[in-house]
């Protein structure tokens, strides 16, 4: 095994590792917080901050990276994950609003943290024109990571039934302080820290390339959130009537689903230099929250049959979509300071979830689903239309 495998199997067990944590807490806070009576809008806004510093994390992560070294960013994800576990273990009458975003707030900076530095340090360990390789490693590790989030939203169902809250929560941090001392000896030093000290004024993109990919990311992911991340649970909760084990089995079924696409998305999409499959890919998904929206609101069909099938159908192509974007990132940062490109890419792709997560509580409470997914359409729109400015392939 060489070196360089070596390394990426670390770092790929950190993330999957920390994305346990991250997909369980989430399904624990949205299920916990709508049993205790609060409204779809209060808990999109308990993510306020855990979205919001993700964006400033992405920006700042990646300068940190880029003079400390990816090995240091990636340990300090996962410190900071075990913190805000604990916080949250604290007895429940303790759980106050603000008390309970400041620890999605240090959830939101460990996990950007953490992603940063995976999809970063990737870049590093494949030799220079084996775009083929990068495409594969890129796509696996996006993949895995997606898979293991959506075990992580069943295991948040499970656990929250098993063990309550605190109990859940408590599991976790153990077990992720054990990933953490067993990060700060195995993974590389200096993995990552840019040869010249990078200044400051660094942190925003002077790529095209970067720049217009980042802005199509936002819509991109503002479009999976809007609809995904509150309004979809409480939905299946209220209108379908489904529990906790029904709700979160199968949100992470989805997840899990959508994490297989990703890994093959190489064999799907064959090639992903260029606008052309990020613009068509794009184009495709629009069609489906489109069609959706239609379906509930002039009630035609089963609304059952148009959520699940939708879903389905909606995760596959997004899948791809987001595999495509993953390698193109990679492939046109810098190899030196590349964690400054990929951070501020992230950072858009951060914006767009915290746009998604507010409008998805508030636009489900006013004027339910079908607003969500046919902004959701939108986005994607968008996304596509924007798409069209990158970059030719390379001849």
């Amino acid at each position: 095994m060489t070196a360089a495998l070596r390394q990426y199997l670390v770092i790929t067990g950190n993330y999957w590792a920390f994305t346990l944590t991250d997909g369980a807490l989430r399904m624990l806070v949205v299920l916990h917080f709508h049993q205790l009576g609060y409204s779809p809008l209060n808990i999109a806004l308990l993510f306020l901050f855990y979205e919001f510093f993700g964006v400033v994390t992405n920006l700042a992560g990646g300068y940190l990276g880029a003079r400390i070294g990816l090995n240091r960013t990636m340990n300090l994800g996962l410190l900071l994950q075990v913190v805000a576990l604990a916080m949250l273990a604290v007895p429940a009458a303790m759980l106050a609003v603000p008390w309970v975003m400041a620890a999605q707030a240090l959830s939101g900076i460990a996990k950007d943290l953490n992603k940063m530095s995976a999809k970063s340090g990737i870049k590093l360990l494949v030799p220079a024109g084996q775009q083929g390789t990068l495409y594969r490693w890129v796509a696996i590790l996006t993949g895995s990571k997606n898979t293991l989030k959506g075990v992580g939203f069943f295991l948040g169902g499970v656990l929250l039934m098993a063990a309550g809250f605190r109990g859940a929560v408590v599991v976790m941090a153990a077990t992720l302080a054990l990933v953490w001392l067993a990060s700060l000896c195995l993974l590389g030093r200096d993995l990552g820290k840019s040869r010249a000290k990078p200044k400051f004024t660094d942190l925003l993109s002077k790529s095209r390339a970067i720049n217009v990919l980042s802005a199509a990311r936002m819509f991109l992911f503002g479009a999976r959130d809007v609809w995904f991340v509150v309004a979809l649970p409480v939905y299946l909760a209220t209108v379908f009537g489904w529990d906790f084990w029904q709700v979160g089995g199968f949100m992470a079924s989805w997840i899990i689903g959508y994490g297989v696409i990703q890994a093959l998305a190489p064999r799907i999409t064959g090639h992903g230099e260029g606008r052309r499959p990020a613009v068509l890919w794009a184009a495709a998904l629009a069609l489906i929250p489109a069609v959706m929206a239609l379906a509930l609101m002039t009630g035609s069909g089963a609304s059952r049959a148009v959520v699940v099938g939708g879903l389905v159908l909606f995760g596959v192509l997004f899948a791809v979509n987001s595999a495509l974007h993953s390698y193109l990132i990679v492939r046109y940062a810098r190899a030196d300071g590349v964690s400054l490109d990929v951070g501020f890419y992230y950072m858009s792709n951060a914006a767009g979830r915290l746009l998604g997560t507010v409008l998805s509580g508030w636009l489900y409470q006013s004027h339910g689903l079908p607003a969500c997914l046919g902004l959701s359409a939108v986005f994607v729109t968008v996304a596509a239309l924007v798409s069209l400015r990158l970059p030719k392939p390379a001849t």
